[in-house]
């Protein structure tokens, strides 16, 4: 006996030729698969529609321990940047780096100039130059 093949023959004993056979679309089938896509395009929305909000909140809060993080590194290092501002200005610092490694000199006495601030003149005061005393006379 002979194994069977695809064509039907094992039943048969002949060859059975479909090659004519027309097959018609069942409309039924069709209108099942529209409704099963719409069906599961309807679930995933409402999945997402459900967990978008919540994966938000996750990045906004994870965004913002991670904005409280920089908040914090950035003013450590504007109080470092503070100390070493104020020990850079010390005077003392200053002549020693000038003395020693300048070489500069304290001047002489009689080459010392003092530069005080004049005193404000008084509000109904009059300038030589016939001028009320304001910003634009106290520029020249």
């Amino acid at each position: 006996m002979k194994s069977g093949s695809l064509d039907g023959s094992l039943f048969s004993g002949r060859s059975i030729d479909n090659s004519q056979v027309v097959r018609e679309v069942d409309p039924r089938s069709s209108r099942q698969i529209v409704a099963v896509l719409l069906l599961a395009a309807a679930l995933v929305a409402g999945l997402v529609l459900y967990a978008w909000p919540h994966y938000a909140a996750r990045q906004t809060g994870s965004r913002s321990v991670q904005l409280e993080r920089e908040r914090q590194r950035l003013l450590e290092e504007n109080r470092k940047l503070r100390l070493e501002k104020a020990s850079l200005e010390d005077l003392r610092r200053v002549e020693k780096i000038a003395t020693g490694a300048l070489g500069l000199q304290p001047p002489a006495a009689e080459r010392v100039v003092v530069v005080e601030r004049p005193a404000p003149a008084a509000p109904d005061a009059r300038l030589a130059r016939g001028e009320a005393p304001g910003p634009a006379a106290a520029a020249q």
